[in-house]
């Protein structure tokens, strides 16, 4: 997910994919858990991703970017 995606999104779709993306998360170690992931490159990508999401929601909280309308 790219980060111009992140930003377009409003404060409330942010917390629904900040929940969406912990969840896919919580998932992957599981499966990690269980031996049976293929690509171990998912769980970075969703950690990186978590990590998007909440410096936009960060930032918005500083009033250092505003939120779309």
């Amino acid at each position: 997910m790219k980060i111009n995606e992140i930003s377009s999104l409003t404060d409330k779709e942010l917390a629904e994919k900040l929940a969406s993306l912990k969840s896919e998360l919580f998932n992957l170690r599981f499966t990690h858990a269980t031996g049976s992931l293929a690509n171990n490159m998912q769980i970075s990508v969703c950690k990186r991703n978590i990590a998007r999401v909440k410096t936009v929601m960060r930032q918005r909280e500083l009033g250092l970017v505003d939120a779309p309308k």
